[in-house]
């Protein structure tokens, strides 16, 4: 296979959902996508083939991202594509519960942790590692997915997992200005209660309906509206941007 003229794409979490949306939007402008996924092996070749249907270019690649050797084989396969320059760090989990801190595991709480701050950490180093020109890459853009749940702290609902959220705000800030100087740009797209399984996987799946009055826009996000401000980003038109997270939540 060939990377296409966007160069590469690596999505984590891009078997369904906003990842998937990601992937997608990744391929249709140009970039060749390597389609990260942990557990739903059917849903990320399912995407796989609909970029290849649709003339583009895209590999799966299984990874668990809280493991710093799984990411490193990642971005290998990701190299055989072409150069990578897009890095979109998408993984993420709720822990499948929605209820007060109080009563989260704390199995729950160090699983939700690896993945959504470690897992990110690991990943937003080995993109430095392969993209900075100080180090001979090619330079590129790393676009982080937090949420808008950092803003009131999700109390009831997922008070871990909107800790674990502005983790990620804060590393894109502090890396941004770390890199900049290395021809890398990093930015976070922070949505807001968005139409995916995350709710209905921790048993609520009617929650972004209840949560529509709340929302001045009247309505949920769809994945694509959130990728569609990643593929932004990522793109020349931003290019003067980095160090920003960027709501996507219909004015919540």
């Amino acid at each position: 296979m060939t990377a296409s003229a966007g160069g590469v794409a690596l999505v984590t979490g891009a078997s369904r959902g906003i990842g998937a949306a990601i992937a997608l939007r990744a391929a249709r402008a140009g970039y060749a996508v390597l389609v990260n996924y942990s557990a739903d092996s059917a849903g990320a070749a399912s995407i796989v083939q609909e970029i290849r249907d649709d003339g583009g270019t895209a590999l799966a690649h299984q990874a668990d991202v809280s493991d710093p050797e799984a990411v490193g084989s990642m971005f290998d396969q990701a190299a055989t594509l072409g150069a990578v320059t897009a890095v979109i760090n998408n993984a993420g989990i709720t822990g499948n519960l929605i209820g007060n801190l109080s009563d989260v595991p704390p199995a729950t709480v160090r699983r939700v942790m690896d993945v959504n701050v470690s897992g990110l950490i690991y990943v937003c180093q080995e993109a430095v590692r392969r993209l900075s020109t100080a180090t001979g890459g090619p330079g590129g853009s790393i676009v982080n997915i937090s949420s808008t749940a950092t803003k009131a702290g999700s109390p009831g609902t997922w008070a871990h997992y909107a800790a674990s959220k502005g983790a990620v705000d804060v590393l894109t800030v502090g890396l941004a200005s770390e890199v900049a100087a290395q021809g890398i740009r990093v930015n976070c797209v922070a949505p807001g209660s968005t139409n995916t399984g995350l709710h209905a996987a921790a048993g609520m799946p009617d929650r972004v309906e209840r949560l529509n009055p709340t929302i001045p826009m009247g309505r949920g996000a769809e994945p694509d509206e959130v990728a569609a401000a990643v593929l932004w980003l990522l793109s020349r038109d931003a290019g003067y941007i980095t160090g920003a997270v960027v709501p996507v939540a219909g004015g919540r």
